[in-house]
């Protein structure tokens, strides 16, 4: 009897929610494509008018989610769900939610800090977290950051926005330091003028500021010579090799022994 019952029930149920509930499957199928295509979309057109990179994955983002909090609302009410007693479970979570979200309604907010006050953009090569990298994309979240050796790095907005970063290529160039140690029977002017016609004759090396060049050290076996050139910030691991390659050929082809070398 029992089971009956519970069969009349079910086929009552069927008849009177199945196709609501099947109607609001559907809906939530069809919406999600269309919030996708809508995002694709929202992209391209932000690229075309020439929106800031770095602001352009935030704004796809917050918009995903506010078209896919709408969309389960609308299917809710098309499955007959009652939105008060969806508001009575929002808020008997809430505060459990928000303390449990609280680190990531944080990086939410430090996102939104980042894109305001801009430290660092998309494309900008930083220093953070003892990683040193080039950004990647900011996101609600999380900025990503590929380091130099080619590693995809997760970092939470927080931190970013909570602790230094350095940022190494805003200004577009960069200062290469070299020092090299010479004994004390060779001239103080020869080796000036062998690595100054070097670094002139780098491509890698800029105009300007322009370069400096002087004894940095003097020890008792000899002096130090300190080489102050500048680089483009980006590309600056690449054009230090070069360029210490270069002062170190001219300084052999001179015939001048470096100690310990």
């Amino acid at each position: 009897m029992n089971l009956e019952k519970f069969y009349n029930k079910a086929y009552d149920w069927v008849i009177n929610f199945g196709p609501r509930f099947l109607i609001g499957l559907i809906v939530l199928f069809i919406g999600l494509r269309v919030i996708k295509w809508l995002l694709d979309r929202s992209h391209s057109g932000m690229h075309k008018k020439g929106v800031d990179p770095t602001i352009k994955p935030f704004l796809v983002s917050l918009l995903g989610v506010a078209l896919r909090i709408v969309l389960i609302l609308g299917v809710m009410q098309i499955m007959g769900i009652q939105l008060t007693l969806f508001t009575a479970l929002v808020g008997a979570f809430g505060v459990a939610a928000g303390l449990a979200l609280s680190g990531t309604l944080q990086n939410f907010a430090s996102g939104i800090l980042i894109l305001l006050l801009k430290p660092f953009s998309v494309g900008d090569n930083i220093i953070t977290q003892g990683l040193e990298g080039t950004v990647t994309s900011i996101q609600i979240f999380y900025t990503m950051i590929k380091t130099f050796d080619n590693r995809s790095v997760i970092v939470p907005n927080s931190k970013l926005s909570n602790e230094v970063i350095i940022n190494i290529s805003r200004e577009g160039s960069r200062r290469l330091d070299i020092d090299l140690k010479f004994p004390n029977n060779i001239d103080i002017k020869q080796v000036k003028q062998i690595l100054a016609d070097a670094i002139e004759k780098s491509e890698y090396v800029l105009v300007t500021p322009e370069k400096r060049i002087g004894v940095k050290e003097i020890q008792p076996d000899g002096y130090i010579i300190g080489v102050n050139a500048w680089v483009n910030a980006h590309g600056f691991q690449d054009s230090k090799l070069i360029v210490q390659e270069s002062i170190l050929q001219a300084v052999k082809d001179a015939g001048i022994k470096i100690p310990g070398m």
